[in-house]
């Protein structure tokens, strides 16, 4: 299976900037630029490489733990998982991601907290997009509501 998205961008790294759009339509010539990367800390200005691998790691680690709470017999009312993607300047040169953290709060009737959270550190390890960010520390703080 492939997926794909295309990125243009058009003029100088500062001063440019560019639109991501992606198979699904689910982006459709959604800007990005240099501040909305490293200087818009509100996020309004556009979306960036870092947001997007936020977004990619949160919903593939819910749905993996969907799974894996399935498969136990307790299957999830509601989980809400935001991962936050840690960057800045690296010790070398230019800038580094060092870290995702999520932060999960779950609605599963039926299971007690560690039996939950057993289940979230195997979706976590077992996340294919986890195990793409293998370069990086990803965090994991779950708790039920």
């Amino acid at each position: 299976m492939h997926r794909q998205a295309t990125a243009i961008w058009k003029g100088t790294l500062t001063e440019g900037g560019g639109t991501l759009d992606t198979q699904s339509g689910a982006l459709s010539k959604v800007p990005y630029s240099f501040k909305g990367r490293f200087q818009d800390e509100s996020g309004k200005s556009g979306t960036n490489p870092e947001e997007l691998i936020a977004a990619a790691h949160a919903g593939c680690f819910a749905m993996q733990l969907s799974y894996f709470l399935a498969e136990n017999g307790t299957p999830a009312e509601n989980l809400d998982a935001t991962a936050v993607v840690t960057y800045g300047p690296a010790a070398d040169g230019g800038f580094e991601i060092t870290e995702s953290a999520i932060t999960l709060v779950g609605t599963v009737p039926g299971i007690d907290a560690a039996k939950f959270k057993e289940l979230a550190e195997t979706a976590k390890a077992g996340c294919p997009v986890s195990k793409a960010l293998g370069a990086i520390k990803v965090s994991l703080d779950a708790r039920l509501a």
